[in-house]
């Protein structure tokens, strides 16, 4: 999904992730309503994912892989606006409320808690293979047009500071397996440390306009914290 705004990234953000303590970061930051500046016309990255992700793309290149990023930064009202949809959607088919959100966070976040607000994150298609609707599903990187891809990314994305996220692991809770999402490494667990240190989210529940609101109680917050922020590759935790 090619990133259609402009966003402006504050000179702090640049200072923590040289290595300030995890509570001088920015609580907007974490949530997502801190604006970062388009470091690329299809992506944007923090500028460090950025030079190592070029890295990555150009050796794929090499291999024959095109690899075309789908989405990286998302803001908190992006989020929020797939949230919404989903939200909508899923009522008028019949589930309750509680029902619709357990289905949403199957692979969706709640506005807040992405990790694509961070400016760290990526969801990698080969932008070479044609694929009719949604791009982003798990048959089309097993025994379909992104396997080469995939392989590739297993034996590689290391190499270049990224790893998976949402690994394929039958004792991982939380969100379902992701073979496309990628995370530059170095980065994302400083703001995962800080997001935790901050006690961030437990600010989810206060906007009003998130629908389903009444449902994101303080226990359903304390297991979605455990199951899907923690649930993740234990290689991008610190």
């Amino acid at each position: 999904m090619k990133q259609g705004s402009i966003f402006f990234l504050v000179l702090l953000c640049s200072q923590i992730l040289l290595g300030q303590s995890s509570p001088s970061v920015d609580r907007d930051l974490l949530l997502g309503k801190k604006e970062f500046i388009a470091t690329h016309p299809d992506y944007i990255l923090h500028p460090q994912a950025t030079n190592a992700f070029k890295k990555m793309q150009a050796a794929a290149k090499k291999d024959s892989i095109t690899i075309k990023v789908v989405s990286s930064f998302r803001s908190y009202a992006a989020q929020k606006r797939i949230w919404n949809r989903k939200y909508k959607r899923l009522i008028k088919e019949g589930y309750t409320g509680p029902e619709a959100i357990s289905k949403i966070i199957e692979y969706s976040t709640l506005p807040g808690t992405s990790r694509h607000h961070w400016g760290t994150d990526l969801d990698l298609i080969d932008e070479s293979k044609k694929v009719e609707g949604d791009v982003l599903l798990e048959e089309h990187f097993h025994h379909g047009p992104y396997e080469k891809l995939r392989m590739w990314l297993e034996k590689n994305a290391l190499t270049y500071g990224f790893e998976i996220v949402y690994t394929q692991d039958s004792l991982r809770k939380g969100f379902l397996y992701e073979p496309w999402h990628y995370s530059f490494t170095r980065l994302s667990k400083s703001f995962l440390k800080a997001y935790r240190e901050n006690d961030m989210i437990n600010a989810i529940s206060k906007d009003t306009t998130l629908l389903g609101n009444e449902f994101i109680t303080p226990e359903f917050l304390a297991k979605y914290a455990k199951e899907n922020i923690e649930g993740i590759n234990p290689r991008l935790k610190q």
